[in-house]
């Protein structure tokens, strides 16, 4: 059988850039820093106090006040990023037909779903006198697959409906899937992303247990260094990135507008340690060539990586030894590491990067690594790094990388639109 074409048809985002894509792609290309003290709680007894929060963000712009109180944060942000979506796309799904509406999905994705409502249910029960008085909404609004639930319940999307978790590769892993069902034909379009707010004691407290957060406190805006030979560790993010991926005569027979073709994904594993990459970038190799192989395109093709690297000294270097394995001799390809202006997103990294890929086709414009200044030597130091500025450059194919604890790699191809 024929394998459908998926093109994606609409954006949104939420993120501590912008709280939608024009104000988002504006600061990217202006090499702006997302970070900044720590508004969500009382950072000032922890080493790391400062994260990439998302900013000016009002749940009731989406919500009645009433029902505010169902719906975690992470859920909240992955609305609103997809509403902007939906009405990017010219969708209306109010007068569609059930089966039209059986075959419209929604993979959403989250590494920790509900923490902030977690962690704050149990602080007011311990708090108190022993009697359990929790929210009747506590476990929807903790599940991470309820954001996904959410979202088909506010278009009535009757078609594949489920949540991914591959920690940070989760919503490249989400993407990944929905291109799947479409162009296998079991889907007509889907909603796919991923969402995460949980800039929260317990994950900040955590992660500086286990050494992966900067601890620049006195100069947070240039903390997240990507590759460079001081970085300390990444800088924690938080919002949400929505995309509609679309089988291609599907939107043609709507007057959609198409921003990019998705042609590959793969996905692998390091099968390596708990938290660190392997040391030669295993599993990112065998991530990137299965999506070279899916999209059927050479190493020689791809003009623009963007990279997962987080500003960790172990996993800056084994994904540049794997892309300078798999694109060895590739002189037109360069690699940004966008993490240096959002932070970390943790679950919903590999959609707002997949947004990122998508829209350096559309404008042929490359964002930069900002914050570095030098380039560790232990690194490759053949591979073409972008640093400081972003660049115009004629772009054909752009690819996404995503890698998370438990060692998953996923790796998606995007191409410019013919």
């Amino acid at each position: 059988m024929k394998k459908r074409r998926v093109v994606i048809t609409g954006l949104g985002t939420i993120n501590p850039l912008g709280n939608n894509i024009a104000t988002f792609w504006e600061n990217i290309i202006a090499g702006k820093s997302g970070a900044a003290p720590i508004t969500h709680f009382d950072a000032s007894r922890f080493k790391t106090q400062f994260a990439c929060e998302v900013k000016e963000f009002k749940g009731e712009d989406y919500f009645e006040k009433k029902d505010l109180r169902k719906y975690d944060l992470f859920t909240q942000y992955a609305v609103a990023a997809t509403e902007e979506a939906v009405k990017d796309a010219g969708l209306s799904f109010e007068e569609l037909g059930v089966s039209q509406r059986a075959k419209i999905g929604v993979i959403w994705a989250s590494g920790y779903g509900g923490i902030t409502t977690f962690e704050q249910q149990l602080k007011d029960f311990y708090a108190g006198d022993g009697t359990p008085r929790f929210n009747p909404f506590f476990i929807p609004k903790i599940i991470t697959d309820i954001a996904a639930g959410v979202i088909s319940m506010r278009y009535g999307l009757l078609g594949p409906n489920y949540c991914t978790v591959s920690a940070c590769a989760s919503s490249n892993t989400a993407i990944i899937n929905a291109f799947d069902l479409i162009r296998m034909g079991r889907a007509d379009l889907i909603i796919a992303g991923g969402s995460e707010a949980s800039i929260s004691p317990a994950s900040i407290g955590g992660f500086n247990a286990s050494q992966a957060l900067s601890k620049r406190n006195e100069g947070y805006q240039s903390a997240s260094r990507p590759f460079d030979v001081d970085r300390d560790g990444f800088v924690a993010g938080e919002g949400a990135g929505s995309l509609i991926l679309e089988e291609l005569e599907h939107a043609q027979s709507r007057g959609a507008k198409i921003y990019a073709e998705i042609v590959g994904g793969g996905m692998a594993a390091d099968a390596y340690h708990l938290t660190s990459t392997h040391p030669e970038g295993l599993g990112a190799v065998l991530g990137m060539q299965a999506s070279l192989e899916d999209a059927e395109l050479n190493p020689s093709e791809i003009g623009y990586i963007n990279a997962h690297a987080t500003s960790t000294a172990a996993g800056d270097l084994s994904e540049l030894k794997a892309i300078a394995e798999v694109f060895k001799g590739n002189e037109q390809l360069l690699v940004s590491a966008t993490k240096s202006m959002t932070g970390h997103l943790l679950g919903a990294a590999g959609a707002v990067e997949a947004i990122i890929c998508i829209l350096a086709l559309k404008h042929q414009i490359i964002p930069a690594t900002i914050n570095t200044t030098n380039i560790d030597p232990a690194l490759p130091q053949h591979l073409n790094v972008l640093l400081k500025d972003a660049v115009h450059k004629e772009l054909q194919f752009a690819l996404n990388n995503t890698f998370g604890f438990g060692g998953h790699t996923a790796s998606s191809i995007f191409k410019k639109f013919d």
